[in-house]
């Protein structure tokens, strides 16, 4: 992002910046070592001031960090994953959560969304992870699904991660290195996850396109001998509804992303705000091309069960004309067979022969005639 490029290009070196406060704790660049004393929950927790991460003995646990920020200032970041009611009770009581928003968190299963509950924002994050595969199946699965919720207040920010994808340690490590971005407080945070899984919108949608790629080619090429057309159909079929995963992911996500750069709010913070509609930018341009990739899985799907209906609509002609060729001899055997006394030729020396000839000149003529026409 430019904004991140800008504000590292002006931050000097951290050896040549002073503590700002005689009594806060030294600065260090990371330290996710996990409170063995804290909720299980609790990936990470820490305080930051001035844009950078105190040291502490041990990891503080969030009801110490709060302190802390309460008394010395900054503010504080936990990191959940997963928590049960009771792991999140206590938290949720130490920073004054919505039991609404609390219940949204610890259940998950949310659809994308923006809350306001008095001075604190929710956030929800629907993130996606491309499943690599060695060959597209009807059964592969495509993209996987997680959930970031995050709660911003004046002093704190409380993210709550679901699933095994999307962990945001990378991204705070990144951030550490970036104190003069971290300065501008929560809603630097909410800015930089938000921007981190439409990130991983684009790449996934890359993937995805390669896919459609793939399958496209698969149903327009000419195929192998014997193998029949539309066999293709369930994998076309799963791909689209992968896709549709995706879109529920993207789609509900742009409206809030939209209110977060236009709607001014006094948690987030204005030399922030408006680097929330480069995000918005990237989200629609994600959301064009998953409404893009649906409509193209169903022309796909469509042009491949008309294929389908040709193939059989070949067979059907063949079949037909073997019929016909086979319905001569059958009439004339037909007629031949029947126990009547007196019938023409009956005692005649030649005429087995010249029946067997005009069946085999009839058939063969019908054959060709049919062959000539594309029907054989």
């Amino acid at each position: 992002m430019s904004m991140i490029r800008d504000l590292r290009a002006a931050v000097r070196p951290s050896s040549l910046r002073p503590s700002l406060r005689k009594n806060s704790a030294p600065y260090s660049a990371y330290d996710t070592t996990r409170d063995p004393s804290a909720s299980s929950a609790v990936v990470d927790c820490a305080v930051y001031r001035d844009g950078r991460r105190l040291v502490t003995p041990a990891t503080p646990t969030p009801h110490e960090a709060m302190l802390q920020v309460r008394e010395e200032g900054g503010f504080a970041w936990i990191g959940l994953h997963e928590p049960t009611e009771a792991e999140f009770a206590g938290i949720a009581r130490e920073f004054g959560l919505h039991p609404l928003a609390v219940e949204d968190a610890v259940h998950a299963h949310q659809r994308p969304k923006l809350e306001r509950y008095d001075d604190t924002l929710f956030t929800v994050f629907k993130t996606i992870h491309y499943v690599e595969h060695a060959e597209l199946t009807a059964t592969s699965e495509v993209v996987e699904t997680g959930e970031v919720m995050c709660f911003t207040g004046r002093d704190f920010v409380i993210t709550v991660r679901h699933g095994g994808q999307g962990s945001l340690r990378a991204l705070r490590h990144r951030l550490q290195d970036d104190p003069e971005l971290l300065a501008k407080g929560p809603s630097a945070v909410l800015h930089a996850i938000a921007d981190h899984v439409v990130d991983g919108y684009i790449a996934v949608a890359e993937a995805v396109q390669d896919d459609i790629d793939e399958v496209e080619i698969d149903v327009f090429s000419t195929p192998a001998k014997g193998s029949a057309r539309g066999a293709d159909a369930g994998r076309i079929y799963q791909l689209k509804r992968e896709v549709l995963e995706f879109k529920r992911a993207v789609s509900p996500l742009l409206r809030p992303m939209q209110l977060l750069s236009e709607r001014p709010m006094r948690l987030i913070d204005p030399d922030i705000q408006k680097y929330f509609r480069d995000v918005a930018d990237h989200l629609a341009r994600v959301q064009e091309e998953v409404l893009g990739f649906d409509e193209l899985l169903n022309s796909i799907l469509q042009a491949n069960l008309a294929q389908a209906t040709v193939t059989q609509n070949e067979d059907m002609r063949k079949i037909t004309s073997w019929a016909a060729i086979i319905a001569v001899p059958t009439m004339i055997c037909g007629v031949y067979g029947m126990n009547f006394d007196y019938m023409p030729e009956l005692e005649w020396k030649y005429g087995y022969p010249l029946v067997l000839g005009v069946i085999g000149v009839v058939c063969f003529s019908i054959h060709r005639i049919l062959k000539r026409n594309g029907w054989l």
